[in-house]
């Protein structure tokens, strides 16, 4: 797992700013480490289910980076900015019919399937993924990275990284998403949308 290295403590919300306008990875990193947990705070006012308010997180964040343009400091702090942004995201996916399809239904996990290996012939660089993932937070990439390039199973990836099977789960569903986002924003900006 690559690990970005944190920029110095004394970097402000300015400077910061100005490191994601330049797409500086270890300026989300840093972003991530001082805002997540205030911003997941935010989410869970709107929904109490843990998984979806995790996912809502990284959605929010994933509209964080790509909307960093939009953050006007005359208008008030960054926090507040990303606080707006993160609680929009979460109101329009509770009032969604999605959201109102996802908490009627349960999962169809089996928990035979933890120790299904993926098929030899799937190969994920094929369409792009690895690429992808590198826009990931790093402990998503881990999880994805053993699952879908290193060929483990849900059960073997969380006795690798020390963490529970369901927190496997968790980053593996927010990290396919967050793919699935960057999939569909990369689609438009090659058909020119």
């Amino acid at each position: 797992m690559k690990l970005l290295p944190t920029l110095p403590p004394a970097a402000d919300e300015s400077v910061l700013v100005a490191q994601l306008l330049a797409r500086d990875e270890r300026a989300f990193g840093l972003l991530y480490e001082r805002y997540s947990v205030a911003l997941l705070a935010v989410i869970r006012r709107i929904t109490p289910d843990e998984a979806q308010a995790q996912d809502l997180l990284q959605e929010g964040l994933l509209k964080i980076w790509l909307g960093i343009g939009g953050y006007d400091a005359g208008r008030g702090r960054l926090f507040t900015w990303m606080a707006r942004v993160c609680g929009n995201h979460a109101l329009d996916a509770v009032r969604s019919a999605g959201h109102r399809f996802y908490r009627g239904t349960r999962s169809l996990e089996v928990p035979a399937a933890q120790h299904v290996r993926a098929p030899v012939a799937f190969r994920p660089e094929h369409i792009g993924l690895r690429e992808l993932t590198q826009h990931l937070i790093p402990r998503q990439w881990a999880v994805i990275d053993l699952l879908y390039f290193g060929g483990c199973t849900q059960l073997e990836a969380a006795q690798e990284l020390g963490i529970p099977v369901a927190t496997v789960k968790t980053r593996a569903r927010a990290a396919l998403r967050t793919l699935a986002l960057l999939a569909r924003c990369s689609q438009l900006a090659a058909s020119g949308a």
